[in-house]
């Protein structure tokens, strides 16, 4: 159905677009037809932080910012479901346009901005939300108006705020859409907000009688010594596990379209190699107790191995669901079976 609705939806802006798509999403949930959509993988039981997830494909935050579509998003078949950023006020993010497809590169190009309802908005989303079908993760970050000095403390609210509801929680400074964001990937100012957010991390596990691991979502931009110094810090403060990567500010792959020149994060196509690099680089540096997951250009199902061999635990998609549709998603988990199988020796038996 979605090669059906690409070229209406193609011919939309692509913030309408998106739009138009999470309602359709929804629309085909609630009325039962979303098996119509994408039927749902067999089951592929993946353990990483900790958790069990019903396969290792998950949504990769920024799709639904809000949390408002989750059921109807985990019914698309993904083992996982990430929502956000959310910040602890709500803000409308940056001026429109602010979202553009480049299709014969397969990418997208955004500068949203954090655009979201508050973090108060998303809690309550994500309590009306049955989640009975995959694992939730919830991405934070701070708002534009505060700066990089005072951003621990809009994290901290933030981590406090969904940590009783989330899977798993995601910190999110590699951003390329809030001005300075970047900047707190930088050794000292990340061991300084790492650091008091793994203190409160125990303190509520303690509170709540649960551990929620807490990840760390890095740029794909990054030098060896910023991996080197990123690696080090991740390493010493022992967070639970690394999302490589966020968009990237590089045009070098599509320096020869006319929307180049639009500053934002580029995703999709353009941005594998780039980003598997990076987290290429960072599993070698990294123990085996810290698990990645693998996000950036994922289009078919061998990228989503390409990211396994690389050393991610779990792949996430966004772009991807953009040109190919939810089929994806079960493409990816059975090219991720394969390899499992070819690596055991034998089939791998659905839980």
């Amino acid at each position: 159905m979605y090669g059906l609705a690409r070229p209406f939806l193609f011919a939309l802006d692509a913030e309408r677009a998106h739009g138009l798509a999470l309602k359709a999403i929804e629309l085909a949930y609630r009325s039962g037809t979303n098996p119509l959509l994408a039927g749902r993988p067999a089951p592929l039981p993946t353990k990483a932080f900790g958790l069990t997830f019903p396969n290792p494909v998950g949504l990769a935050a920024g799709m639904d910012k809000n949390g408002a579509h989750i059921d109807a998003l985990l019914a698309l078949g993904f083992g996982f479901v990430e929502i956000g950023t959310v910040t602890p006020r709500a803000q409308p993010g940056n001026a429109k346009p602010r979202m553009f497809r480049l299709p014969q590169h397969k990418a997208v190009i955004n500068r949203l901005g954090f655009n979201n309802e508050g973090v108060d908005a998303l809690v309550r989303n994500v309590e009306r939300a049955r989640r009975k079908e995959g694992l939730l993760g919830i991405n934070i970050g701070r708002n534009k108006d505060t700066s990089n000095e005072r951003a621990a403390s809009d994290y901290l609210y933030c981590l406090e705020r969904v940590y009783p509801l989330a899977d798993y929680i995601t910190v999110n400074i590699s951003s390329p859409n809030t001005a300075g964001l970047r900047e707190l990937q930088e050794e000292q100012a990340l061991r300084h907000l790492i650091g008091a957010l793994r203190e409160s991390q125990e303190e509520l596990g303690a509170q709540h009688g649960k551990r929620v691991p807490m990840l760390v979502k890095i740029a794909p931009d990054l030098s060896d010594e910023d991996i080197d110094a990123v690696a080090r810090v991740l390493r010493d403060l022992s967070v639970d596990g690394v999302i490589a990567t966020n968009t990237t500010v590089s045009r070098i792959s599509v320096q020869d379209h006319r929307l180049a020149h639009e500053t934002g994060g580029l995703s999709g196509a353009p941005l594998m190699n780039q980003a598997t690099m990076v987290l290429r680089k960072l599993r070698t540096r990294l123990p085996d107790s810290i698990p990645m997951i693998g996000v950036g250009g994922i289009l078919s199902g061998a990228d989503a191995v390409a990211k396994m061999s690389a050393g991610a635990s779990l792949v996430q998609c966004y772009t991807g669901l953009v040109y190919r549709g939810p089929e994806l998603v079960g493409e990816c988990v059975d090219a991720i079976r394969r390899r499992r199988e070819h690596r055991s020796g034998g089939p791998v038996a659905p839980a």
